[in-house]
């Protein structure tokens, strides 16, 4: 009788399958699987597949309610700094002053716009994610095979696997034929995953359950047969999603210090305008004068360019970054980069190749190097440093190892516009690239000699051969697990011939084995059989003569071992996340130089008997995690944020998207990335290379750097102009500045300059110093000291030129003065903040031509308002002489030499 049909009838056994998600499958026998989803190998009923779809719903990934785009929208306006802004738009067009009231609403809507467009890409990770899963399912339903939706699959269901099928849902194997199923994305195992039906320790991770299939991968080699053990969010791919979509974007350093520095400039600006109001009022000026002189002067005093400006100067460091291999997907995440602090960055492919490498051959008892790395057949046979040469006949015949390298094997080695990649299994293209290295061309010998059969490689065999029709007869060719085809060989090639396979020589074999998977190599054995021209398929793979060993791997990226020791100098540490094995990870680890003085490894079997606190107290001592799943990774991450760290971290797969999104900065992949994780980025490496991080981490401290001498440069002009007009007040109850010429400083020297700044290119020191502290805003000790000490200068300099001018000039003619001084002193002051801590004779006055034409239309622009006539009435300013000229230029002289002497004194 078909067990499924009695679900109808049989309350305990629904209960029982409503609690499936809660159990392990990989540790159960075929049969108990079976019984636990109540089915069978001919697969349930139509009638109970639709009550199952009820019960679980269907096949899908789900989501909580999205954001709507309007409440994103509203979202960008709600920073304390735009909130001034705005109320200090609506205030100026109240009082008339229109032009400035829409010049600052443009500012805000550009800067919300921007930030809303953003967000809005960020939800697409969800709807990557659903992409993932396959469309059709092939499953068998009361014996029968059917194709359907994938969004039918229901727990109990028996599938259908073969080459090229997405998985639809996660399933326990019941039949495996050579099935191979890539997993990358989802566990990180770089190559395709051989999968068996045995019974797997409940202990083991996902990427060891080896009888197990999940939603989201692939086959791509044999066929299986699986039995449906978890559908929709209840898969492993579904967790993720879950994951994914409970994270919440801290905001970022910057945003914070600017949020910071509004609520400081706000309050204290608010202050400030209501004492000097106040006094203005009780030194006998019109009250309606002075509240338009104090909404004018509140206004000059919020630097209302600044969200501008900074947005700006992310865009321009975002191009840069382009130029450099890294595309920056929100703004404000190029800053966090500079604070980074921590780098965790996967294995494969972006501290290494993704492209295996044979690094050693074993042959006829000598041990070669192969140099080379990559896809390129390019490199030399070496015995220590003597150079082998792979022509010579000793070599090549009759035991020719390159020869079966080309012969058994299936792949394609390509070069498609100078680029060299494989078509097929990475093992395999490793080996071909190896045989063309030694001058056999896999495309050309295949062409010469013809293949007649073959015994394909499986997961029970550990080994495939190929048969070929040769001018000297038949030959068998094998290569597979050295174990398995040292037992297939009863003789060995040495010397130019064939003898005996002695037990000692077969002990000894195993040993280089050992020694070469130490180096955290994958290690394959070659040999070869003549055959006569009928032979018995059976005893092909007996009585063979072994030729010899290839050790690969997946070589470091050359590159990365100078960006890592680059990171040490800038007190940035390195720590490899990856999905591989231990030895694999320590042996790239020490190649590249990431290990420090008692520094250490971690699994995620050991990672799982540790509790948060044993992690926090230990995390800073790790440099490589290896078989971790994407649980491990948040944890990794939540302990190192808690140590106070700004983490970076790098992924490619459907796993890496909820770390990536946890990250103070997601970096993704952009070649072999998924879309799952690229979505939930902030960055993507169009190169996939590590150094382009390193890159974008300079960039990221340029560019903070450039935001704050900018702000500094501006502090400086802010409170002097309050300083001006209170001291004025107070001394002489005279007004040095009237509101449109206050408003008027405050639109150009915080316009083009600090835009001009911001394009300033990185100190050669910027590297070579540890991050900035997370909690240090924009607003340091040393920032507030040098823009009170250039304040308080312009403000001496003015109401000394105001007293001098008004008492010979007449109080137009003063107010000019004053008015030009300002602007004068500010282009001076602006040259002052290319460097935070360099002269600008070291760093060149003329190197950056940006702020040079910068500041020459910005002079432009006042001597607009000085000699154009139609202007002089609206700014209350008279043409100024040359003496006039002389004696300003002197002084605003002043505020460069000023801090050129600080400089100086604080390099001793």
């Amino acid at each position: 009788m078909f067990c499924a049909n009695c679900v109808n009838k049989n309350i305990k056994g629904i209960l029982k399958l409503k609690n499936h998600n809660e159990m392990y499958y990989h540790d159960q026998k075929i049969e108990d699987v079976f019984g636990s989803l109540v089915t069978s190998s001919q697969g349930i009923t139509e009638q109970d597949a639709a009550k199952r779809l009820v019960t679980y719903g269907p096949n899908e990934l789900i989501e909580d309610r999205q954001t709507s785009r309007f409440e994103m929208l509203i979202s960008q306006f709600k920073g304390f700094l735009i909130i001034i802004l705005i109320a200090a738009a609506v205030v100026s067009a109240l009082l008339g002053e229109i032009a400035d009231s829409i010049i600052i609403l443009l500012i805000v809507i550009l800067s919300g716009v921007l930030g809303f467009f953003q967000d809005y890409r960020a939800q697409k990770a969800i709807e990557a994610l659903k992409k993932m899963a396959a469309p059709t399912a092939t499953v068998l339903r009361s014996a029968n095979k059917s194709v359907i939706p994938a969004s039918g699959v229901v727990p109990g269901d028996i599938i259908l696997l073969q080459t090229g099928d997405g998985i639809p849902a996660d399933s326990r194997l019941i039949e495996s034929i050579n099935l191979q199923v890539d997993e990358a994305s989802l566990t990180g195992e770089s190559t395709p995953v051989p999968k068996i039906t045995d019974i797997i320790s409940r202990e083991a991770l996902v990427a060891d359950r080896k009888n197990m299939v999940y939603m989201g991968t692939s086959v791509t080699y044999g066929r299986g047969k699986a039995v449906v053990t978890a559908t929709g969010m209840k898969t492993e791919l579904g967790s993720i999603a879950g994951m994914l979509e409970k994270i919440e974007r801290e905001k970022t350093p910057l945003q914070f210090d600017l949020d910071r520095l509004g609520v400081w400039i706000g309050i204290i600006t608010m202050i400030v305008v209501a004492f000097v109001s106040i006094l203005g009022v009780m030194s006998g000026f019109d009250i309606i004068d002075m509240f338009i002189w104090g909404v004018a002067l509140a206004v000059a005093a919020i630097p209302e360019a600044l969200p501008a400006v900074v947005t700006v100067c992310l865009a321009l460091g975002v191009r840069r970054m382009v130029k450099r291999h890294a595309l920056v997907r929100k703004l404000p995440s190029v800053e966090t980069l500079g604070a980074t602090t921590v780098i965790c960055s996967d294995k494969t492919g972006t501290l290494t190749r993704d492209e295996m490498t044979v690094r050693n051959i074993y042959i006829e008892g000598r041990m070669l190097d192969v140099t080379g790395s990559g896809y390129e057949p390019v490199g030399d046979f070496m015995i220590g440093d003597i150079k082998i040469n792979p022509e010579e006949e000793d070599f090549k015949a009759p035991g020719n190892m390159l020869l079966i390298c080309a012969l058994c094997n299936d792949s394609e080695l390509v070069n498609e516009k100078s680029t060299w990649h494989i078509k097929g299994d990475p093992t395999e293209g490793a080996l071909a690239v190896l045989a063309q290295k030694g001058g056999i061309r896999k495309h050309e010998v295949e062409k010469m000699y013809r293949r007649i059969d073959e015994i394909p490689f499986s997961s029970e065999r550990k080994m495939m051969t190929t048969i070929y029709s040769m001018p000297g007869g038949v030959f068998a060719y094998s290569k597979g697990a050295p174990e398995v085809i040292l037992d297939s060989c009863s003789s060995i090639y040495q010397n130019g011939s064939v003898v005996e396979l002695k037990v000692d020589e077969k002990v000894q074999i195993i040993e280089v084995v050992k020694t070469m998977a130490s180096r955290a190599q994958r290690v394959l054995a070659f040999s070869q059989k003549p055959l006569k021209d009928s032979y018995p398929v059976n005893d092909v793979e007996k009585e063979m003569v072994f030729i010899g060993l290839a050790g690969m791997i997946d070589p470091p990226r050359e590159e990365v071992k100078t960006a890592i020791a680059t990171c040490k100098r800038a007190g940035i540490k390195t720590v490899m996340i990856t999905g591989d094995h231990q030895l694999t990870g320590c042996t790239v680890a020490k190649e590249l130089g990431l290990f420090g003085k008692g520094e250490m490894t971690l699994t995620g079997a050991k990672l799982d008997t540790m509790d948060d606190n044993d992690l926090e107290r230990i995390v800073e001592n790790v440099s490589v995690y290896a078989r971790v799943t994407p649980a491990h990774k948040m944890r990794i991450i939540d302990a190192l944020k808690k140590k106070g760290h700004v983490v970076a971290m790098t992924g490619d797969g459907v796993n890496d998207a909820p770390a990536l999104k946890s990250a103070d900065i997601g970096i993704a992949m952009g070649i072999t990335g998924t879309a799952v994780s690229k979505e939930a980025s902030d960055m993507i490496l169009t190169d996939d290379n590590f150094t382009s991080i390193v890159a974008a981490i300079e960039e990221g401290r340029n560019i903070f750097k450039n935001i704050r001498n900018f702000v500094q440069y501006g502090i400086g002009c802010h409170i002097g102009e309050v300083l001006i007009v209170l001291i004025a007040m107070l001394t002489w109850q005279e007004i040095p500045l009237i509101a449109i010429q206050i408003l008027w400083i405050n639109l150009i020297t915080d316009g083009l300059p600090p835009i001009a700044l911001s394009v300033e290119p990185p100190d050669k020191s910027l590297m070579m110093k540890a991050p900035r502290r997370p909690d240090e805003g924009i607003i340091t000790k040393r920032v507030l000291v040098y823009g009170l000490a250039i304040g308080i200068l312009i403000a001496l300099q003015a109401l000394f030129l105001f007293r001098w001018s008004l008492d010979g000039s007449g109080l137009l003619k003063a107010r000019t003065m004053v008015f030009t001084l300002i602007v004068i002193s500010m282009m001076f002051n602006a040259f002052n903040w290319r460097s935070e801590r360099l002269s600008i004779f070291e760093i060149g006055i003329f190197s950056n031509r940006t702020l040079l034409y910068a500041v020459g239309s910005t002079i432009l622009l006042q001597l607009l308002v000085i000699y154009a006539p139609i202007l002089n009435g609206p700014f209350n300013t008279v043409p100024l002489g040359l003496m006039d000229w002389v004696i300003i230029i002197l002084l605003a002289s002043t505020t460069l030499i000023f801090v050129e002497v600080s400089k100086f004194f604080e390099a001793k």
